[in-house]
């Protein structure tokens, strides 16, 4: 199989697999139990907690541990409306991943304000439009990188421009990939997942800057300093810890590397008749390229897929969260695109282990099938 899905997941490290095994087989205590089994747990996941910070420029009491990105965006959302009460207002972006869209319109249920904000043709959030809403009791939540088209916000003019209200960022698809300092960017908070950069499913974490006085969402044990109960899973965190280890050493590397194989994947596909580019050139992750056809309404988008997944290559065609679901991506739509063309749209994600003959393969095949489809 060729795997170019790596928005989606990827596939876990050996070595972060190895640093996890002594957890789940021989170190299994509890980390809020007092004896030496949790004692050592607990010692695992504070230094999981103090190296996860310091990629982050944040403090170790700033982060707290998760399942996942889902769950950190819900928790701060929800938590910062309706438990911590520090704002009666989200203004969140309308390319942003279901895990933000789905909590903002039920707090909007509730009887919050929920305000969608515009994108430019390629996919950053107006300025003019956050301005025009920046005020206090405010949650602004706009995502760091987007998971389809990869085009990356300017957080630190999102920041100057939202100078009254809480920030918040979904940084599930940059997390490892580019830099983030959550001091220097004043962010109030970020949510982070391990498994886009070859760590385990399941666990994730939060930033939530010092001084806040957030108040829980999960209740039921004092698990993480009250902020988020829940037996700590402890081989999970190493995992993670693990893998933004070597996601940071790495950073530079891997992303020339990615870069490398998109670049090429480009210059393979740019002349195939009828084709966009929807990812830009310049202010993009290394790993994404989404394409889109103009003469999708004579396409099946789906099938698209399909073909490909017949000749052994897996992609996508957006979040995987709505994988299989009629509908039109909501990202490609709001940078003016039709449905039809948002509903045929192909997203190639590469990863660190991604090849050039993979590549190249996956282009061939993609030439392929579209001259099919169109006899």
């Amino acid at each position: 199989m060729i795997y170019l899905d790596n928005s989606a997941t990827t596939k876990i490290d050996k070595r972060v697999l190895d640093a996890m095994l002594p957890w789940l087989r021989d170190h299994y205590g509890n980390a809020s139990s007092s004896y030496a089994l949790g004692r050592k747990a607990r010692v695992a996941v504070e230094d999981a907690r103090e190296e996860i910070a310091s990629f982050l420029k944040a403090h170790p009491a700033e982060i707290y541990f998760t399942s996942g990105g889902t769950e950190s965006n819900n928790t701060i959302l929800k938590s910062a409306c309706l438990s911590t009460k520090i704002a009666d207002t989200v203004l969140y972006s309308a390319v942003e991943h279901h895990a933000v869209l789905e909590p903002a319109i039920e707090l909007a249920r509730m009887g919050f304000k929920a305000i969608e904000i515009p994108v430019n043709s390629i996919g950053v959030a107006d300025m003019a439009e956050l301005q025009k809403n920046n005020r206090r009791n405010t949650l602004v939540s706009i995502m760091h990188a987007n998971n389809e088209t990869g085009v990356v916000n300017p957080l630190h003019l999102i920041r100057e421009v939202a100078d009254f209200a809480y920030l918040h960022t979904d940084a599930v698809q940059t997390f490892g990939k580019i830099p983030l300092d959550t001091q220097a960017l004043k962010l109030d908070f970020a949510s982070f997942s391990a498994h886009k950069i070859h760590g385990p499913k399941g666990v994730g974490a939060m930033f939530i800057r010092r001084g806040i006085d957030f108040k829980a969402h999960q209740h039921g044990g004092a698990q993480e300093r009250n902020r988020r109960a829940g037996t700590e899973p402890v081989a999970l965190i190493v995992g993670m810890q693990v893998a933004a280890r070597l996601a940071h050493q790495n950073m530079e590397k891997r992303a020339r590397k990615m870069q490398k194989r998109i670049t090429l994947l480009k210059t393979l596909v740019k002349d195939i008749p009828d084709i966009r580019i929807n990812t830009p050139e310049q202010v993009a992750l290394p790993n994404i390229l989404n394409l889109s056809f103009t003469d999708a309404n004579r396409l099946d988008g789906q099938a698209i897929l399909q073909m490909l997944d017949m000749r052994g290559i897996a992609v996508s065609n957006g979040s995987a969260c709505v994988s299989g679901t009629p509908q039109p991506s909501h990202v490609l739509k709001a940078l003016g695109l039709p449905d039809a063309e948002a509903n045929a749209a192909v997203r190639f994600s590469v990863s660190k282990d991604t090849t050039e003959e993979e590549i190249r393969e996956a282009a061939g095949a993609l030439r392929e099938i579209l001259g099919e489809m169109r006899g």
